[in-house]
């Protein structure tokens, strides 16, 4: 999984879907050491460095071995396979005109209240999936199945972030429709979601007002690497202290090329502009 922050060292996940005619869930577990037929890529060794260093003014030299060297070794080598999996990713979505949007944001911005929205107020008119990722739960594929759109869980256990081996797996068994747009729910998290390319064709980062409009200088790389902003909760600006024209302007420092959108999922405030957003990446 990510070696960087160590939130797992297993790999262990979980794919969901919902089978609603037998009604109960079915699951998908992988494992590290399980063979799986769509496997891509090839094992690589990792080894310890050991270096002999010389140490100024102390006249002697000693080795030893560089665990710092092993970790940024495999950490490079896990992005470089996510990497390639995502340029396969992003080719299934292009062949199949697919619009595919990975949704990032901190624990509690409202992504999913946004998705929910969003389903509703264009699922007459357009084809719409989700690929839901949390920790633990189901709750998240549940909602949006309601608002109308199919939907599979991916549980991360102590992963903070989906990556393009589960957006493959995902994808065998969503069955996604030509000319659909694809939502991808990351796990809420603004530092590793933004190191793992899905093979998204933008991505979007979700704050809300009440996270406080210091956000983009916390977790810069997030937003250095997103196309657009929605400010979620923009109903609460009267009762918080949140400078949206300041968070604009951190932002911009960051990536001036980042689009912004002020809305409230709650009361439809500035939904229309991300509606329109949406039908004209299209």
């Amino acid at each position: 999984m990510c070696e960087t922050c160590g939130c797992s060292e297993t790999g262990e996940f979980r794919i969901h879907d919902h089978n609603h005619e037998n009604g109960h869930h079915h699951h998908h577990d992988h494992r590290p050491g399980h063979d799986h037929h769509h496997d891509h890529g090839s094992d690589h060794d990792h080894h310890g460095h050991s270096h002999n260093h010389e140490h100024e003014g102390a006249g002697h030299s000693h080795s030893h071995d560089h665990a710092n060297q092993k970790v940024i070794n495999l950490n490079m080598d896990i992005l470089s396979q996510n990497n390639k999996l995502a340029k396969l990713n992003r080719r299934f979505f292009e062949g199949r005109k697919v619009l595919c949007l990975n949704m990032v944001s901190s624990p509690g911005s409202g992504k999913t209240t946004i998705l929910e929205k969003t389903i509703q107020a264009l699922i007459k008119d357009h084809k719409i999936a989700v690929i839901e990722g949390d920790q633990q739960t189901l709750l998240d594929a549940d909602r949006i199945e309601k608002s109308g759109a199919p939907a599979i869980q991916i549980n991360t256990g102590s992963g903070c972030h989906l990556d393009a081996r589960m957006i493959e797996l995902a994808l065998e068994r969503l069955e996604i429709e030509y000319g659909s747009m694809l939502f991808i729910e990351n796990v809420g998290n603004l530092v590793c979601p933004a190191l793992f390319d899905l093979g998204e064709f933008k991505r979007v980062v979700v704050i809300s007002v009440t996270e406080g409009d210091d956000k983009p200088l916390k977790y810069p790389y997030m937003f250095q690497s997103s196309h657009l902003c929605l400010i979620n909760k923009s109903d609460l600006l009267p009762y918080v202290d949140f400078d949206t024209e300041k968070a604009i302007s951190y932002t911009r420092s960051l990536n001036p090329s980042l689009e912004f959108i002020l809305v409230s999922a709650r009361t439809g405030e500035g939904m229309d502009k991300w509606f329109d957003w949406l039908v004209r990446q299209r």
